[in-house]
């Protein structure tokens, strides 16, 4: 996952497009990045009493636009509070390779972030870091709004962010969501598909049309599991998969149809000729750009897809006119679970923090509604306020991930993190590229993963 991340933001450019509301309600309006940026600083809600100072190592570079953001909050939090932010922006691999070494000294971070995947299979389960339920009764800086007030509860209460005690260790201030793309000048008037044979029909629409159906960047083994476990997990529900990939004899995955069925609809992706010529011999991102050129029709990214698409269509020389729609994957027949997948990136305290305090206290500005605007100002990305204006590009995704009918799953449903990226590296990811390359059937699919699954927890404690 830490590579899903790093792509996940690495074209995360400046916003631009106005956000909108629904209803009778005025419209929200998404702040440009200056105005952003130059805005006068709110004031703190909840204050440190005793913490002076903290430490916080950041998951983005300074220069970044997320970084640009949490700068900006940094400073006005030292100004209204006091407090001095000993900030390092440490980038992709702070957990591996700053946070978890350091759980064993006395240089501990008093906080720090990263999608709650990662943080919960790096430190978490080293016993790292503490609980921040707490951080949900701080005030934001906006008379008694608190963090509970602002931030709906499925965006942190979920399995995948719990303690043993039952108390969460993350805190979300920005959101990930998983979508297919495609261009609105391309394909007008585009009704999004309620089955999978509606999606199978568009897909065929476009090559009797003379594209490609799917852009597929095959190098990037997560990408190409997405098909499968966004399928699935509508078969078996939120921690289904999870449940499965951990049992010790690998038998779980004959146990349920659905399973099966869903490697029957990858198969017929990857065999039926959607996929763009090349998906699997070329290099990330050159197929996703071949997308945002036009040749092909549909693009299944996270919610990051526009911006790196815009940014490489900016440096060809202006933005090409694409206008971003999304919609989610349909439900397969005879599945049950309304699924929506977001991956929550967020903060979180570590367990022998010296000034926890303060870390809080910062979490709960940087929640802030006129900071936080910033995450789709500035970064091009969502957050878990819906009171916020977003991109006219990721407006689809955020009424999906706002859906009170759906079921939340994080991306696949943690299986990256199960020990430690092992699993998928050792288990899932060769079979799964099989699969969708046509060199082995569903069946063999689901046998394989018995096999191997049972295997592997032999040999990995």
């Amino acid at each position: 996952m830490a590579a899903a991340v790093a792509l996940a933001v690495a074209g995360c450019g400046g916003g631009g497009e106005s956000g909108g509301g629904g209803g009778g309600e005025a419209p929200l309006t998404l702040p440009g990045v200056d105005e952003f940026l130059n805005a006068p600083c709110p004031e703190a809600g909840t204050k440190p009493t005793t913490d002076k100072e903290f430490t916080y190592w950041s998951m983005w570079t300074a220069e970044e636009p997320q970084g640009k953001v949490l700068s900006k909050a940094i400073k006005c939090f030292q100004e209204k509070t006091g407090v001095t932010v000993n900030v390092q922006w440490l980038g992709r691999k702070l957990l591996t390779q700053n946070v978890a070494p350091s759980l064993n000294t006395d240089t501990v971070p008093d906080l720090f972030d990263q999608d709650i995947s990662q943080v919960k299979a790096a430190v978490v389960a080293a016993d790292g870091t503490q609980s921040v339920q707490d951080v949900l009764g701080y005030k934001v800086g906006e008379g008694d709004k608190t963090v509970k007030d602002v931030v709906p509860a499925g965006f942190y209460d979920m399995p995948q962010n719990k303690l043993d005690d039952g108390t969460i260790f993350s805190v979300p201030y920005e959101i990930l969501g998983n979508a297919w793309w495609y261009n609105k000048d391309l394909i007008p008037d585009l009704k999004a598909p309620a089955t999978m044979d509606d999606l199978f029909a568009l897909f065929d629409k476009a090559k009797a049309d003379g594209m490609a159906a799917v852009s597929q960047d095959g190098d990037i083994n997560f990408y190409n599991a997405y098909f499968y476990t966004q399928i699935a997990a509508r078969y078996v529900g939120p921690g289904g998969l999870a449940k499965a990939a951990e049992d010790k004899t690998g038998q779980a995955w004959k146990s349920d149809p659905g399973l099966l069925k869903a490697a029957e609809l990858v198969g017929r992706i990857g065999t039926g000729g959607y996929l763009i010529d090349g998906w699997d011999a070329a290099k990330f991102p050159q197929v996703q750009q071949r997308w945002a050129d036009g040749d092909a029709a549909f693009l299944f990214v996270g919610s990051w897809g526009p911006s790196e698409t815009r940014e490489y269509l900016n440096k060809q020389g202006g933005d090409q006119g694409i206008t971003y729609g999304s919609f989610q994957f349909p439900m397969p027949e005879g599945a049950t679970h309304k699924i929506v997948e977001q991956l929550p990136i967020g903060f979180s305290v570590t367990k022998k923090a010296a000034h926890p305090e303060a870390a809080k206290a910062f979490i709960a500005y940087v929640l802030n509604k006129d900071i936080l605007a910033g995450i789709p100002a500035v970064a091009d990305n969502l957050t878990p306020r819906p009171d916020l204006a977003v991109p006219d590009s990721l407006k689809d995704i955020k009424a999906a991930l706002e859906d009170p009918a759906a079921e939340r799953s994080i991306f696949m449903d943690g299986l990256d993190g199960l020990a430690a990226g092992k699993w998928v590296d050792n288990v899932f990811y060769p079979l799964n590229n099989d699969l969708l390359k046509g060199k082995i059937t569903a069946q063999q699919f689901i046998d394989g993963l018995a096999a191997k699954q049972a295997e592997f927890w032999k040999t990995t404690a």
